[in-house]
C-alpha cells in the first residue's frame, strides 16, 4: 500500500522552506530575510549540501513577527528586544507594554514634527507663484541659512 503524502512528509522530518518560499509566506522579500539573517534577528538558518538556505515553521513564524513589527515603525533593536521577550516565556506583559507605549511617543512626536514640515511648506508653496518666473521662495527658504531656534520652536 502507498503511503500518503502526509505520512511519507513526517517521515521525511519538519517543513522546510526555500528562501524563496519563505518570503511568500511571511510576506518579507529574500532580500530582507538575507538582512534580518545578518543582524541577528533569525537563528543561523540551516543549508543544505549546495548552500541553499532552509528555513523551518519556526523561522517563517519569526519573519512574520519581524514583519509586523517594521510595519508597526519598531527599529531593529526594538524587534530584537520584541524578539528577545517573545521567547521568554518569564518575561512580564508590562516590559512588552512599557516597550511598545514608549513606541507610541515616539511615533506621536515624530507625528507632530510631520505636521510641521507640511504647514511649513504649504506656506511656501502658497507663497509661490508657480508661473514663468524664476523667482521662488520655495528655493530661497531650502538655500537659507539654518535659523537659530529656541526650544520651543521644534
Amino acid at each position: 500500500m502507498k503511503a500518503s503524502r502526509k505520512e511519507s512528509e513526517l517521515r521525511k522530518g519538519p517543513r522546510q522552506y526555500s528562501i524563496g518560499e519563505a518570503a511568500e509566506l511571511s510576506g518579507a522579500s529574500a532580500k530582507m530575510i538575507r538582512h534580518y539573517e545578518s543582524v541577528g534577528l533569525l537563528r543561523k538558518i540551516a543549508r543544505t549540501a549546495g548552500n541553499y538556505r532552509l528555513y523551518s515553521e519556526n523561522d517563517v513564524h519569526t519573519l512574520n513577527f519581524v514583519r509586523r513589527s517594521r510595519e508597526l515603525g519598531f527599529s531593529m533593536k526594538e524587534i530584537e528586544v520584541l524578539l528577545s521577550l517573545w521567547g521568554n516565556r518569564n518575561r512580564s506583559s508590562a516590559q512588552v507594554r512599557r516597550l511598545a507605549m514608549n513606541h507610541v511617543a515616539d511615533l506621536k512626536a515624530k507625528i507632530t514634527e510631520l505636521q510641521g514640515m507640511v504647514r511649513i511648506l504649504e506656506q511656501l508653496a502658497h507663497n509661490c507663484h508657480g508661473d514663468d518666473r524664476p523667482d521662488c521662495p520655495i528655493l530661497d527658504d531650502l538655500a537659507s541659512p539654518p535659523r537659530v531656534r529656541s526650544g520651543r520652536d521644534h
